[in-house]
């Protein structure tokens, strides 16, 4: 999630653990120890891909995060000496860094929950990685902290579950989606290797479909209030695999077909071979594209990774808020 998003979380649960004991200070420490997962972008990595794949591997990790919890806990002991108890400052450290890799799993990204010991990407996929709603929610209990109402410490407790319960909300939107394109694929006897849905920016209403095929993949767009029997459009587009065929044993390629849980298209651009991720976008517009290898008139061969261009135009934005309420609009191929 968004930066932004991981202080009001970290925020939340210092002053859900520690709002009675040192008040709204509890936010500050939560806050600096609910936002230090993300200080991995600040690591100097060898190329774009290993940028892109490590980002949440280490530093998100649950195992990690539990072992230094210690050292983070004693700190905020020392820090407010006797208003703070060693375990109680321990169970805010613990707390506050285990929540941001929690809450990132819940986005297309994918994070390594359980580095060292698997460096597989969890990715739920059911929140946008910047979702207005969930983030306000945390700040409407922030702020009562802030103003030292009456009763400040149940408001902040009673929206951090209420933010709980719109994560499990996007669960269950997401399985309603997922039912519903499934079926409707099949009455149309389309055949795919594999499914991803994702939901469209800022919300959980408004979906995003990738099906995987042989020779390419399909995109379309859903929504929570789809009938069950909704047959759904979608366009097709083309993805030359075989341009990978000389590539297999390039770490580049390997790294980011497992990355992408197999959600990416492969292009030429000029003499470059590009691979795109497209989980992160849409078509168009997607986020995330790199270069892993030259096609030569001596065969494909492999180059240092490094981020392809890639268009990024969000001029239809719109129209993909006016699907979610009137499964009509048809949305342009690409």
């Amino acid at each position: 999630m968004d930066s932004v998003t991981q202080l009001a979380l970290g925020a939340a649960v210092g002053g859900l653990v520690a709002g009675r004991q040192i008040g709204p200070k509890a936010m500050i420490a939560g806050a600096i120890a609910g936002s230090l997962p993300d200080f991995d972008v600040f690591v100097p990595f060898a190329g774009a891909v290993e940028s892109f794949t490590y980002h949440r591997s280490f530093s998100h990790s649950l195992l990690v995060l539990t072992v230094i919890s210690p050292l983070i806990g004693w700190l905020f002991h020392k820090v407010f000496a006797d208003r703070l108890s060693l375990k109680r400052g321990w169970l805010l450290a613990w707390l506050a860094l285990v929540t941001h890799p929690l809450l990132d799993s819940f986005t297309v990204y994918g994070t390594q929950l359980f580095w060292p010991v698997s460096d597989y990407p969890v990715s739920i996929s059911s929140v946008f990685i910047i979702d207005p709603l969930y983030t306000l929610i945390l700040l409407a209990g922030l702020v009562a902290f802030y103003r030292q109402r009456t009763k400040a410490h149940l408001i902040n407790t009673v929206c951090l579950l209420l933010a709980s319960a719109y994560l499990c909300w996007s669960v269950m939107a997401k399985s309603m989606v997922q039912n519903t394109v499934e079926a409707s694929l099949a009455a149309q006897g389309t055949s795919y290797q594999a499914l991803l849905t994702t939901p469209m920016p800022f919300n959980t209403l408004g979906w995003r479909f990738v099906a995987m095929q042989d020779n390419g993949y399909l995109e379309g767009y859903a929504s929570v209030f789809d009938s069950e029997k909704h047959i759904y459009q979608y366009n097709e587009y083309p993805s030359d695999t075989s341009l990978l065929n000389e590539l297999e044993s390039h770490w580049p390629v390997a790294r980011l077909q497992k990355f992408t849980h197999g959600f990416y298209k492969v292009q030429q651009r000029n003499s470059e071979i590009q691979m795109v991720d497209l989980r992160m976008g849409v078509e168009g517009a997607y986020i995330f594209a790199f270069v892993v290898g030259e096609k030569t008139a001596s065969g494909n061969v492999p180059v240092p990774n490094k981020e392809a261009e890639t268009t990024r135009d969000f001029s239809g934005l719109s129209k993909l808020f006016q699907r979610i309420f009137d499964s009509s609009i048809e949305l342009p191929a690409t």
